[in-house]
């Protein structure tokens, strides 16, 4: 049996499904789009590309960015409330039919939770299955930083994430789906991991995926009736 093939057995019978977010089941990276819209695109960008490469500490990449857009309350309301949500084609579709054979869906991102709640809301996935970061503020609503306790702030993180899933709720099938270094570096633990391009092809995901697609329907067409 192949790598490929043996990933794509484990998908038809998963018993547990993660997603990336940003640039995964969103067509865009949150933190980029809310730096653009402070006016401080470039130095971000430059920084999320080298993070999503593995080519830097992801808590200190976050950090730096952060620090760079200092995102008040007030700023990210205005942003939630001028940028509607892009989700990648063909997701939607995907998770309704993982819902529809009863497997459990969580989102797993180094982004903002705050920024993911309306795409999960909408894909019908739980507030409580959303694993994300979390901007802290102060009284008169200017940033604070962010929670470091979250484990998504930290290189690694999403593997911690799949560990306790897998530890409370047993699962022996959990499939990863996403597009940056971080998410690659997460199986093991996760059983199988599928590299996804269809928003932003990374060179090192694709070559070290068993498993890279570009489009969301074919993941949906090799899911199997239980």
């Amino acid at each position: 049996m192949s790598s490929a093939t043996a990933v794509k057995e484990i998908w038809k019978s998963a018993d547990a499904v993660c997603f990336d977010v940003d640039s995964t089941v969103c067509q865009d990276e949150g933190i980029d789009e809310l730096a653009k819209f402070c006016n401080k695109s470039d130095a971000v960008k430059k920084l999320t590309n080298e993070a999503m490469k593995g080519s830097m500490d992801y808590r200190e990449s976050l950090s730096l960015r952060l620090g760079i857009i200092q995102p008040a309350w007030g700023v990210m309301k205005r942003f939630l409330e001028s940028h509607p949500i892009k989700l990648t084609p063909g997701v939607e579709m995907l998770i309704s039919t993982l819902h529809d054979h009863k497997v459990p869906v969580y989102l797993i991102s180094g982004g903002f939770r705050s920024l993911i709640l309306p795409a999960a809301l909408k894909l019908g996935i739980k507030p409580e299955n959303v694993f994300a970061n979390r901007i802290k503020f102060y009284f008169d609503g200017d940033y604070a930083g962010f929670d470091e306790e979250q484990p998504t702030s930290r290189s690694g993180g999403k593997g911690t994430v799949i560990e306790n899933l897998k530890r409370s709720f047993g699962y022996k099938k959990l499939v990863l789906i996403g597009d940056g270094a971080t998410d690659l570096e997460a199986c093991p633990p996760a059983d199988a991991f599928i590299g996804f391009g269809g928003n932003v092809v990374r060179d090192e995901v694709k070559r070290g995926a068993k498993w890279f697609v570009t489009d969301f329907n074919e993941l949906t067409e090799h899911i199997v009736k239980k």
